[in-house]
């Protein structure tokens, strides 16, 4: 049964963010340094969007844009989060009815983590 288990019991905790100008390039290499599948877009430290490696995949190499374009040009935007204290049933209900696969976590509004359906499955198959 895992209805116990939260979003912050799975969520990851590194998080990088960059703003609406940092190159696709400079994301992709934080990336690797960080070992990390997605990073916060900010303006003016408020948060605006995501960038995850599937935008790369389907921004970048699809439509053979440059590694100059900035974040603001392949992120996906608004942002969709969940509560961390939310079981993680919601966050894959919310990941299913948006179509998408990575929630920023929020903590009184403050982004605190990542949490992907990656972190869903392996949780899942335990």
């Amino acid at each position: 049964n895992h209805s116990h288990i939260l979003v912050r019991d799975i969520m990851t905790k590194v998080l990088i963010s960059v703003n609406l100008t940092t190159t696709s390039f400079q994301i992709a290499k934080m990336m690797e340094q960080g070992g990390i599948g997605a990073i916060i877009v900010k303006e003016n430290e408020n948060p605006v969007g995501i960038v995850t490696d599937r935008d790369f995949a389907t921004k970048i190499a699809a439509k053979n844009l440059s590694f100059d374009t900035p974040a603001q040009k392949i992120m996906s935007s608004p942002l969709i989060t969940i509560n961390y204290n939310e079981p993680i049933s919601e966050a894959a209900k919310r990941m299913a009815n948006k179509k998408i696969r990575k929630l920023a976590v929020t903590d009184n509004g403050n982004i605190i983590g990542i949490i992907t359906s990656t972190d869903l499955v392996n949780q899942l198959a335990k």
